[in-house]
């Protein structure tokens, strides 16, 4: 379990993520949704250390995260971030090895190709492994990092916006995938998501978040309502239950 105890950050005097307190259950997939500027992708950053909390506490497996050595960190979460800009020219493939660095060192065994070619299968990569990134959709990049993150075998899995560049197939196959990896493989898988359809119809749990703080947290169930919604992005938003899930109609 990730448990965040009264985390705050500022940035320029501004603060952007204010006393947050969050369980965050193991076996989930939990989605952080909210508007812009809300504070969803620095609380992640802080979940993951990428980012310094200025105080709080925040612990993973009951071990405050400041305690753990890089090394076995990285063993233990993974994290991929809005924006992934690497200027080598690179194989799907070699990309999708990075994630396994925190065991191999660079060095591949055969347990580390295993994990490799596993994550790729699960990307629907095969046919593009052996592509330079620089020769693909702005969607096919987006999967390869997803592999990589998911080559790296962690037990808690953070992705900030990961359907950006996506289009809808590709989009429905990731969030497929990730229930996958929670309901098959046991998984942790934390996602900063703007799409609020997609956060109803997969996650287990949801966050909303305003102004850097929790403005409700709960089932998809509970925070797909209209009250709720309006609370958090100052809309009029109509939720019907189209094929069993709750679907916002925001658009109108």
């Amino acid at each position: 379990m990730v448990k965040v105890r009264g985390v705050s950050k500022k940035y320029g005097g501004k603060m952007v993520v204010d006393r947050v307190n969050v369980d965050i259950a193991k076996g989930k997939i939990t989605s952080f949704i909210g508007p812009n500027g809300a504070g969803k992708s620095t609380l992640m950053s802080m979940i993951s250390r990428l980012i310094t909390k200025d105080e709080g506490e925040i612990l993973i497996d009951d071990k405050e995260i400041g305690s753990w050595k890089s090394g076995e960190l990285a063993k233990k979460i993974s994290i991929l971030k809005q924006s992934n800009h690497i200027n080598i020219k690179l194989k799907v493939k070699e990309l999708v090895s990075f994630g396994r660095f925190p065991y191999s060192q660079g060095k591949l065994t055969k347990e580390d190709w295993i994990h490799i070619d596993e994550a790729i299968a699960y990307m629907d990569l095969g046919s593009m492994q052996d592509k330079y990134l620089d020769e693909l959709s702005g969607g096919q990049k987006q999967r390869a990092f997803i592999a990589m993150v998911i080559a790296q075998n962690t037990d808690y899995i953070l992705l900030d916006e990961p359907l950006n560049n996506l289009d809808m197939k590709h989009s429905v196959q990731i969030m497929k995938v990730l229930r996958r990896l929670v309901d098959e493989l046991g998984k942790t898988v934390i996602i900063v998501i703007h799409d609020i359809n997609f956060a109803s119809c997969y996650s287990d749990y949801i966050v909303a978040l305003k102004d850097g703080i929790i403005i409700k947290e709960g089932t998809t169930d509970e925070i797909m309502d209209s009250a709720v919604l309006k609370e958090v992005y100052d809309m009029d938003i109509p939720v019907e239950i189209i094929g069993g899930n709750k679907i916002c109609v925001y658009f109108r």
